[in-house]
């Protein structure tokens, strides 16, 4: 029961001697969709893994959410195949300190009928006494948001608590708003933690601190050096495990409107005043303001050959699984500069990189210089890594250009100890830090961009799986091209 779990002084001999924070006191965590895809893949190896680096509180307690009844000891089993699917598998002492924190609440939680989250939650905040912080983590559609945020009012689970919500927040303009009133008649702005992940990875944070710590990065980032910038996340993956999340979301909603514009605004935003959260969270929503609502004719779509046919997708199904924007940032520093955004799934490669392609300088070489030089790129997957690529002459008798690369994995600096963004991400929760979430204005920003798209649509091009997708988005960047599969 919780009443023998928690009350641990010390954290257990199996996690890593890594410098803890301060100490954020008792918590108990209540993950809402526990059993579903995301919190397998992601939401549950993140919190197995800041246990293992003595991230977490000394005492906690996590208790899952779902619809379905469930005993401990089967949400145990459950939870156990996770670190071993997506991770090293745990040591058996390192997954029985675990495990024995982990409870389940079943019969789903609403206004009407909150299941047995009630007592799970008031035995485990029993257990570990002490008025414990609550956090509440939806990992459930959007849809659901609105209905379990007024539930947790409702219940008084909501007082003094941190709400983690995974995006998309809202699926359109007039939707978000709806949202966002719903949540704010429940919450205080500082309980509400609007996560993207892709904020959380290393290399998207490094986006800002190498460039305003390194004259040679800031005096090039602008109009005047910079000819495009391209944010590109290809992916091999399909949607077979999220069939029925991905056809009712699809690429705009799941990764273009979230994502990609949040990398964008990382590129985009004036110096902070500051490295604080506040300030940087300023500088980001700032910039947001500055996007120019998309051009319907200045967008993409695609879907895969063969998407109608995965079990759980509709038979008639127009969902896009390929996005490929022209974005305009209408700021000082980048008018006239065209950011150009892909993603999309069964993709040739699965990559993530923020390239900026800098303009040819005038002189001698004036167009000769192969296309592929003078970029500066950030790989955001994994740990991260900056690759810059130069024109140097080639050693020989004759004056020969060519292209040269170097590379700067970040995982490669000294002491370097990099988190996965969902770790990272789930820790600030912890301590408070909102300065990789989201704000709502500019989430109210981001959608008033992407309305006209979803207002008016264009047609869906089909592409063949394995592609770089539909031809038509080589046609947007011309005369230029991806430097992904050129």
């Amino acid at each position: 029961t919780p009443a023998t779990a928690g009350r641990t002084s010390a954290p257990p001999a199996w996690r890593s001697a890594a410098p803890r924070s301060p100490d954020p006191g008792p918590t108990v965590f209540v993950l809402f969709g526990a059993t579903g895809d995301l919190a397998r893949r992601m939401v549950l190896p993140a919190f197995y893994r800041l246990a293992t680096e003595g991230l977490l509180p000394r005492q906690w307690l996590l208790v899952g959410n779902g619809r379905g009844e469930m005993a401990h000891e089967e949400f145990r089993a459950h939870v156990h195949n996770v670190p071993t699917e997506f991770g090293p598998h745990p040591p058996q002492g390192a997954w029985d300190s675990f495990a024995q924190r982990l409870f389940f609440a079943g019969g789903g939680f609403s206004t009407g009928d909150p299941g047995s989250m009630l007592d799970v939650v008031a035995r485990a905040r029993a257990s570990l006494g002490g008025g414990p912080q609550l956090v509440h983590y939806l990992d459930v559609p959007p849809v659901a948001f609105a209905g379990l945020t007024k539930a947790l009012g409702k219940h008084g689970l909501a007082t003094g608590a941190r709400v983690v919500y995974e995006k998309p927040f809202g699926t359109s303009q007039r939707d978000f708003r709806v949202l966002d009133r719903a949540v704010r008649s429940v919450l205080e702005e500082q309980q509400i933690y609007r996560i993207d992940h892709f904020l959380g990875k290393e290399a998207t944070q490094d986006l800002h601190l190498l460039r305003f710590a390194n004259g040679s990065f800031a005096a090039m980032w602008g109009r005047e050096h910079v000819e495009s910038v391209q944010i590109d996340v290809p992916e091999k993956l399909g949607i077979t495990d999220r069939a029925g999340f991905y056809d009712a979301t699809g690429a705009v909603l799941d990764m273009l409107v979230t994502h990609l514009f949040q990398v964008a605004a990382k590129v985009a935003m004036e110096p902070p005043a500051s490295f604080a959260a506040a300030d940087l969270l300023a500088a980001r929503e700032k910039v947001i303001k500055c996007f120019r609502p998309l051009d319907p004719r200045e967008v993409v779509l695609g879907q895969f050959a063969g998407y109608r046919d995965v079990p759980g997708v509709a038979a008639r199904s127009s969902r896009d699984t390929f996005v490929a924007a022209r974005l305009w940032i209408d700021s000082a520093r980048w008018r006239g500069v065209p950011f150009y955004l892909r993603t999309g799934k069964r993709l040739a490669a699965t990559r993530q990189r923020v390239s900026l392609i800098l303009r040819e300088p005038a002189g001698p070489l004036a167009g000769q210089l192969p296309r592929e030089a003078n970029v500066l790129s950030f790989s955001l997957a994994g740990d991260g890594e900056i690759d810059l690529s130069l024109v140097a002459k080639r050693p020989g008798p004759e004056l020969d250009v060519d292209t040269v690369h170097a590379s700067i994995p970040l995982s490669s600096l000294d002491r370097a100890n990099p988190l996965p963004p969902y770790v990272r991400l789930i820790h600030d929760v912890l301590t408070g830090d909102r300065s990789l979430f989201t704000r709502p204005d500019g989430l109210a920003a981001a959608w008033k961009v992407a309305d006209p798209l979803l207002s008016n649509p264009p047609s869906i091009a089909s592409y063949p799986p394995g592609s770089w997708g539909p031809a038509q988005a080589r046609k947007l960047i011309e005369p230029g091209r991806w430097l992904l599969g050129q």
